[in-house]
């Protein structure tokens, strides 16, 4: 896609009226407060938070003003800078996706071979592209403001600062961004916001179906525990991944198929424990070699560094697990209809244009037609995870 057409498409995102603009939801990523929560739709509003450390911004004519003010700049003849050398070029498996980045910034590539796995380019048609330009001379710097994301038909924007954000053509598969050099150099905020927020973009209409779920694997299994906010998916996959299951993610989970399978994928974040849940793993109220990152509700920190815990990047899906969280000690296993388990993963994923809704239909058939289970539970995490390997050990 040529410049023009892109610096008048993100001009144009600027001057919708409110009414045209399509209301997205995106999940949140793993970064510390950007987690991930329900769809919900709300009267008013154009760009929908990620979540309360991501901007919300009402669709009235003083904020579509000061957004066509931010965006001025935009009026240059080649804000883009499409004639700029963007000399490196990589390949990567992201979700299973055959992904072609090219850029000018080797932290940027840095950040991309931490959170994705290589790819040859020979092993396929490219699945989605990617062109992140970074300006040498934006030397923006920390703490970064709320990014925010706001779609209009085809075209995802996603601003992260006053000089870096991003533009998806989800028809054309292509990803567009400009980045200061202080947010390049953050490898850090491209793992944990800007690839998660990059991968949720395009997801759909390649056909990947990002789950609100925890999954772990082994080389026979893999699990995907899903569940609403609160249901013990970080605290369970933790668990389980102590009992030998290699760790993928603890809020999202990427599926496709593969050679007639469901592959399960996850990103190099970090892991988010509710504050009351670090009483099951005395490692972490004890060692001072683990790095975490708390607030007053919520601590985060890199789960491999925690005894007997491996990250694993990808693995096969065998069986879906929801969970309900119960008070008193329990453990009630329970087969679970397709119709019903299809019913509880979509009330959890964004909306999305139809034809991403169709591409991502058909992994979300393939994922409920796996062994479904609803799990009533309550007690310690380790002996509830004993108790799911001994189940799956049976099945």
């Amino acid at each position: 896609m040529c410049a023009e057409p892109l610096r008048r498409a993100y001009l144009g995102l600027a001057r919708s009226d409110p009414t045209t603009l399509k209301q997205r939801w995106f999940p949140k990523s793993n970064a510390p407060g950007l987690k991930s929560g329900r769809t919900r739709k709300e009267p008013g509003i154009a760009i929908q938070a990620i979540d309360k450390n991501v901007t919300r911004i009402p669709c009235d004519l003083a904020k579509i003003a000061w957004l066509r003010i931010k965006l001025a700049k935009m009026h240059s003849p080649d804000f883009l800078h499409k004639d700029a050398e963007t000399g490196l070029c990589e390949h990567f498996m992201a979700a299973g996706a055959l992904c072609r980045l090219v850029t000018n910034s080797e932290q940027i590539l840095e950040a991309a071979r931490d959170s994705f796995l290589p790819a040859m380019p020979s092993a396929g048609a490219i699945d989605f592209s990617v062109r992140f330009w970074v300006d040498d001379t934006r030397p923006s710097r920390l703490p970064w403001p709320k990014p925010y994301v706001r779609g209009l038909d085809h075209l995802i924007f996603a601003g992260f600062d006053e000089d870096s954000s991003m533009l998806a053509n989800l028809r054309k598969r292509h990803v567009i961004g400009r980045f200061s050099q202080g947010m390049a150099a953050d490898q850090a905020y491209y793992k944990h916001v800007v690839f998660p927020m990059l991968l949720t973009i395009v997801s759909a209409s390649i056909g990947i179906a990002e789950l609100h779920a925890a999954c772990v694997v082994s080389k026979q299994h893999g699990i995907l525990l899903a569940g609403p906010s609160g249901s013990g998916k970080s605290t369970l996959a933790l668990a389980l991944a102590q009992c030998g299951f290699g760790f993928i993610s603890d809020d999202r989970t990427f599926c496709c198929v593969q050679n007639d399978e469901v592959r399960v994928f996850g990103l190099t974040t970090q892991l988010k424990l509710r504050s009351e849940s670090i009483r099951w793993f005395p490692e972490l109220q004890t060692s001072e070699s683990i790095p975490i990152r708390s607030d007053d509700a919520d601590i985060w920190f890199e789960p491999e560094h925690l005894s007997g815990v491996r990250r694993c990047r990808h693995g096969r899906a065998t069986s879906l697990i929801f969970l309900e969280r119960m008070d008193a000690p329990e453990f009630r296993l329970s087969p679970m209809p397709e119709a019903e388990a299809l019913n509880r993963l979509t009330s959890e994923l964004m909306p999305e244009s139809p034809e991403g809704i169709v591409k991502r239909s058909e992994t979300m058939k393939r994922v409920v037609e796996l062994p479904c289970w609803l799990l009533h539970y309550g007690g310690k995490p380790d002996q509830i995870a004993q108790k799911i390997c001994a189940h799956i050990g049976k099945s």
